[in-house]
């Protein structure tokens, strides 16, 4: 059960009303993260939808945004993520066993995408300076600067919203995932 009181949507701050629109516009509703992370911070919500708005615009695949996303979810241990990215994965042209395979640690089928995982799972699962290696690599499998940065921003996003969602206990409201 949620800790943060999960206010209805009509009753949120106003400054959040148009960021729920905005939600509800894209998704057919306002999935229960957002609206506890709008319903108590509204300049939180507007931050991560700006920050996930450009990352939208910038080089990394749609695919490969929401193969970093299930990653540090899984690493997390952020069901309510891991089930939400698992749906948006699908529409993004993940398959089923793919990313099974990615939360599990495992290839998905994609070396390039692969590399692009390790090093995540790298930076995730490191203290202090990351490896010079680990950044050769991935470079070496092809992904640019700019496509590294994003990943970077990536695992930050979400690990906001594993942290949100570890602490609220975020009902879920997405179906789990196989």
């Amino acid at each position: 059960m949620s800790r943060f009181p999960l206010l209805p949507i009509e009753n949120a701050p106003a400054a959040a009303a148009g960021l729920f629109a905005q939600i509800k516009r894209g998704l057919g509703r306002v999935p229960n993260a957002y609206a506890t992370i709008g319903s108590h911070s509204p300049g939180a919500l507007a931050t991560l939808l700006g920050a996930d708005a450009a990352l939208s615009q910038g080089a990394l695949s749609k695919a490969d945004i929401e193969a970093i996303r299930l990653v540090v979810s899984e690493l997390n241990g952020c069901d309510y993520c891991v089930a939400a990215h698992s749906m948006v994965g699908k529409m993004v042209g993940l398959e089923a066993e793919a990313m099974k395979n990615i939360r599990a640690g495992q290839a998905s089928g994609q070396a390039q995408r692969d590399a692009l995982l390790h090093f995540v799972r790298t930076v995730q699962q490191s203290r202090g300076t990351v490896p010079a290696g680990a950044v050769e690599a991935v470079a070496a499998a092809g992904y640019t600067h700019q496509q590294i940065i994003e990943a970077l921003l990536t695992i930050s996003l979400i690990t906001f919203t594993n942290l949100v969602n570890r602490v609220n206990d975020t009902e879920l409201d997405f179906p789990r995932p196989a």
